[in-house]
């Protein structure tokens, strides 16, 4: 954890804080050999998607209300999902689930809604029959006749106390169901695993090295940028410390990206590393699952991000905006932090897999009919950024069962890693449409139609990777290497290097 995550906390929390044992999921024997062998396939350690599971929660927070003998269940949030619609085409929302292989069962969420509502509407005339009953204890009356109102009055409170309770319980069934159905899938989705992503554009072309190219490991120790026996010693495996130009790199990349970004209309942000358990579930991760990608804090409802994208998504929460006002956009430098369970093979050496990496993320909240557009510029402004690179990568439309539950369409960018002889994905941009903003409560004022209001309306909410730092640095070590073991700088990151334009030994040795 960062110093400076600690200071913005108070300072009973940042004694807790501190004091507290960074708890990370643990993958179990049997699922090892499986998490292993998939880690191999998928290279995003970039991706937030690996945080999701099929489902929104696993299951829901469940609190006890106080002064009962019995814990009654309650949510500590709830999804606005729409049970209406799930009811009215269950068999299409249940083929949608399935080609995204996510294990939901719309069949038991419809039925337990059909008997949430017909308890709602028994309730309903309980409530009827009490107010009726209270209405005729009013005025003179004989005391054996008020003393059967009364009598009634209480069966009907006690009644009432016991549908309510069974209500409660059918609620939170229902959330828990209902939260594990993922998002529609846009029609243009390729159907199938991660091998049925579909090419959509492909820029540049592999470099032809006259000589054996070396690894960005290789290349980064050579040039003082990188220390992972200092990360080993210091924090375990998968950690480093940048130093020198390693560090100058990193700092340049960032501030390029954010500059970048600003640029085309984002208001930048810096975030805290924590978050809320709750506020990550409503963003559609799952801190508490087994096998988890998230880092737990103990004893606390807070857990390290893994992602700049659920601390945008909060900003808005719980909030109405004008529809004048959208779209917003934000970008956010944060740190994240992911726990990599089950990650293994050559592809997880050196940078390409790390616990605690940079990343400058975008993020934008939208009405329903702006999203699609503002997808398309996301996907824009992340090919126009590693063009001025000078990067090779090719954008990937990625298929239903690699889109987790949030997205409704997802491309991702992967570049060409000349030693790892691969792409290897260095973005990606989803439209997530009103999946999240049902979690969050973000809703807009939709404009007055001839002079009458509108009624309020979810947003939408899009997220793209502007900078994952760890990937950028490969990409640019193993595409911009030269025999002599130096490297040129992208012309783009120059003036944010101090006018270096090849980085050497020697030019290393006067920046430590």
């Amino acid at each position: 954890m960062s110093l400076h995550m600690s200071a913005l906390l108070p300072a009973a929390s940042r004694a807790a804080v501190v004091g507290a044992r960074v708890l990370a999921a643990r993958p179990s024997a049997a699922n090892s050999a499986t998490l292993r062998a998939a880690a191999v396939r998928r290279d995003g350690a970039h991706r937030a998607r690996l945080f999701c599971a099929s489902a929104a929660v696993k299951e829901p927070e469940v609190a006890a209300k106080a002064g009962t003998d019995a814990p009654t269940p309650t949510l500590a949030w709830k999804a606005a999902i729409d049970f209406k619609r799930i009811k009215e085409n269950p068999d299409a929302i249940q083929a949608n689930a399935d080609k995204r292989a996510a294990p939901c069962d719309v069949a038991k969420v419809v039925s337990t809604y059909e008997r949430y509502q017909a308890l709602n509407r028994e309730c309903d005339e309980i409530r009827e029959k009490r107010n009726a009953n209270a209405k005729s204890m009013k005025g003179k009356m004989e005391a054996d006749v008020r003393a059967a109102l009364v009598e009634e009055g209480k069966a009907l409170k006690d009644q009432l106390a016991a549908i309510e309770g069974d209500l409660n319980a059918l609620e939170v069934e229902l959330q828990i169901e209902g939260q594990k159905i993922p998002n529609d899938t846009h029609p243009d989705v390729p159907i199938g695993g991660e091998e049925m992503a579909v090419l959509r554009r492909e820029v540049g072309a592999k470099r032809d090295f006259s000589f054996e190219v070396a690894n960005h490991v290789d290349i980064g120790e050579r040039l003082g940028m990188f220390d992972f026996g200092t990360g080993s010693k210091v924090c375990g495996s998968r950690f480093v410390y940048l130093t020198g130009a390693g560090a100058m790199l990193e700092l340049a990349l960032i501030n390029w990206a954010m500059q970048k970004v600003v640029s085309k209309g984002f208001k930048p942000m810096v975030v805290p590393d924590l978050v809320r358990q709750s506020t990550m579930e409503k963003c559609g991760f799952q801190p508490r699952a087994e096998n988890t990608q998230v880092y737990n804090i103990e004893s606390s409802e807070l857990c390290l991000a893994g992602t700049a994208e659920i601390l945008l998504g909060g900003v808005y929460m719980d909030e109405v905006v004008d529809e004048k006002q959208l779209p917003i956009k934000m970008a956010a430098f944060s740190h994240c932090f992911r726990t990599e369970a089950g990650a293994a093979g050559a592809s997880t050496r050196g940078m390409y897999r790390l616990h605690q990496f940079s990343k400058v993320e975008m993020f934008v909240v939208s009405t329903p009919e702006q999203s699609d557009e503002l997808h398309d510029e996301l996907i824009g402004i992340e090919e126009e950024m590693y063009r001025e690179l000078g990067f090779h990568f090719k954008v990937l439309d990625m298929s239903s069962e690699d889109l987790g539950a949030p997205a409704y369409r997802k491309f991702d960018i992967e570049a060409w890693m000349p030693a790892l002889e691969r792409y290897g994905e260095i973005s990606s941009a989803s439209n997530c449409t009103d999946y999240q903003a049902r979690r969050l409560n973000i809703k807009y004022r939709p404009n007055a139609v001839d002079g009458k209001k509108q009624p309020l309306a979810h947003c939408h909410t899009l997220n793209a990777t502007a900078c994952a730092v760890p990937r950028m640095i490969i990409t640019i070590l193993e595409n911009f290497q030269n025999e002599d073991g130096s490297v040129n700088v992208p012309e783009p990151l120059q003036p944010f290097m101090g006018g270096l334009k090849v980085l050497t030994p020697e030019v290393v040795a006067e920046a430590k």
